[in-house]
């Protein structure tokens, strides 16, 4: 990248950090304040130095002497007094924009299409939530503090130097091109190296979060070791990126200071030459307001370090920001639809892979039908379940519930009209009514007769704190058949005319599959349905099964029908019988 195309990109990302900071401009602007002041006390303590040796120790004049300390006690006071209105206000804006950052990155996460998240690492996401955002919030809050504090610290300590001797000051200045390339060349490998940081520290949260969840399959394939080296490699990657930033900004401030120390050795040369015409008082004063430049000099320095950090932070955030969320054109919305099914020539390939998933997919189902989808694994049943409820675009062929195309419905609309029941039970870390009622505003007594309805009141009852008792973390205090009769009381509870069933038995054994069918038969009734069956005796009674192989439709009909043709479907059910 070009130098202006980096400034301009560099530019244009500290332009949206400060958006967000100019959300709390109140506070913010107070806190600019109580900083300039501050700053404007601070320099101006070095010119007290000038009266201060000259009428106080040489002229001895006893007015200002009495006056002096009264007018240093009040210096302090209000310095104390700005530097606590500066640093507070500047507190609360720094926590208010990561608290703004997060909550648009959440909101955001939660709008993006499913195949983000199925190229996305979830350590990497939760990385950028918290880690990046607390780098960005700083480049943009507490960093601008140091920068309006040393610049205008800067600008009070010139000030007082030419004051005294523009011909001295002049020296300084010479000095301010080399530091300004010093700074402009760090700048650049810093943002490299905080870059890395973060994408290792990414890493590194991934590979927590994999143990965490897997703690079970590490210990009973003895994986410890494997995990603990893999968790050393990247922690000590992320150390020495750590040190690289480090060596990074202790070479620059020390390079900026060595400039400036050359500066402040030539003045004083200059200065004590005979030719020069100084009093004692106007010599301290430039030489302690030289040194004072140090320090905000330093500062600039290793605020730059931050902005850096933050800048790098900015980019992953802002990528995610920037990535575009579920289109959602339709304009369609009704309150409950008939739950009439189309497939037309349906053909759909996932992103990442070469061949079709489905390949020229076509049937229909009539409102209240229950039709069956099977086939070996990877033959496009879990896919068909994702198109209908549009967790993927970019098929070919048309999608239509009641003769509309699925994407002419508004989003929100159309998977109101879905319930769904998966091998796969997402439960909350909440109790067992939130988590029936999820996503509605439902009584007390609805939820015990969705309980009920599923088969799971009998269970629960025997629960300390009945429905208000907590499940833990995606349900693991509950066995996988209660899991699934709360996944089936959601749905009872949600009430949609198409019931989607995505294997919701194949993980049980008999007798947890023989209560979880009855209640599912209950739920089925007077709603269309899709099966996706693993275990073919559960799906005998639908009105008719689809056969599905390598993404095309091989065979369809009913259960006698099929295993009368004595085909595909007739050969997997006496694969499974026999070896059931």
């Amino acid at each position: 990248m070009s130098e202006p195309a980096g400034f301009s990109k560099s530019f244009s990302l500290y332009g949206r950090l400060l958006k967000y900071v100019m959300q709390f401009w109140p506070t913010f602007l107070l806190a600019m304040m109580g900083n300039i002041l501050y700053s404007g006390i601070n320099s101006s303590l070095t010119y007290l130095l000038k009266p201060i040796l000259n009428k106080g120790f040489i002229e001895r004049d006893s007015h200002f002497v009495h006056f002096l300390p009264w007018l240093i006690f009040g210096s302090f006071v209000l310095q104390g007094l700005t530097n606590v209105l500066g640093t507070y206000c500047m507190t609360v804006v720094s926590r208010s924009v990561v608290m703004r950052f997060r909550q648009d990155i959440f909101s955001h996460l939660l709008k993006l299409p499913a195949k983000f998240f199925d190229n996305s690492s979830s350590g990497q996401l939760l990385s950028t939530i918290f880690y990046n955002v607390e780098q960005v919030a700083n480049a943009g809050s507490d960093a601008v503090t140091d920068c309006v504090q040393s610049f205008c610290m800067i600008v009070g300590l010139l000030v007082v130097m030419f004051s005294q001797s523009w011909k001295l000051s002049l020296i300084f200045f010479m000095m301010v091109p080399l530091i300004s390339l010093a700074v402009h060349h760090s700048s650049k490998r810093l943002r490299r190296i905080n870059l890395w940081m973060q994408k290792q520290m990414g890493h590194v949260t991934s590979i927590a979060e994999e143990a965490i969840e897997g703690y079970r399959v590490i210990r009973m394939f003895g994986g410890q070791k494997y995990e603990v080296n893999k968790f050393n490699q990247a922690t000590d990657q992320n150390r020495q990126a750590e040190l690289k930033g480090a060596a990074t900004k202790a070479i620059n401030i020390s390079g900026v200071q060595l400039l400036a120390g050359i500066a402040l050795s030539v003045i004083i040369y200059v200065a004590t030459a005979r030719h020069m015409k100084l009093s004692a008082g106007s010599f301290v004063a430039i030489i302690a307001a030289m040194i004072a430049l140090l320090k905000p000099l330093k500062t600039f320095t290793t605020v730059n370090t931050s902005i850096q950090r933050g800048l790098a932070g900015a980019q992953s955030v802002f990528q995610l920001l920037d990535t575009p969320v579920e289109e959602d054109k339709g304009t369609v919305s009704v309150p409950r639809v008939a739950g009439d099914i189309t497939f037309d020539q349906v053909t759909f390939s996932y992103p990442n892979l070469d061949r079709s998933v489905l390949d020229q997919v076509s049937f229909r189902v009539k409102p209240g039908e229950v039709v069956a989808l099977v086939g070996r694994s990877g033959g496009g049943k879990s896919t068909i379940i994702s198109l209908l409820q549009r967790f993927y675009t970019g098929y070919s062929g048309r999608i239509l519930i009641d003769d509309v195309s699925i994407t002419d419905y508004q989003l929100a609309n159309l998977r109101a009209q879905f319930a769904i029941v998966s091998q796969h039970v997402t439960l909350f870390n909440d109790t067992i009514a939130r988590n029936i009622s999820y996503g509605q505003s439902i009584s007390e007594e609805a939820i015990i007769a969705a309980a009920k309805a599923a088969h799971a009141w009998e269970f629960i009852q025997r629960l300390p704190e009945g429905i208000h008792t907590l499940v833990g973390e995606n349900g693991v205090l509950l066995s996988g058949g209660q899991r699934q009769r709360l996944a089936i009381a959601r749905a009872i509870l949600k009430n949609a005319p198409i019931l989607l069933l995505d294997e919701a038995t194949s993980s049980l054994d008999t007798e947890s599959e023989k209560n979880i069918q009855v209640a599912l038969e209950d739920l089925m009734r007077e709603r269309t349905t899709l099966v996706v069956a693993h275990r073919l005796s559960t799906i005998e009674n639908a009105n008719f099964i689809i056969v599905l192989d390598r993404g095309k439709i091989v065979e369809v009909g009913d259960h006698k029908t099929l295993l009368s043709q004595d085909g595909y479907y007739a050969k997997l059910y006496k694969m499974q019988f026999r070896d059931e």
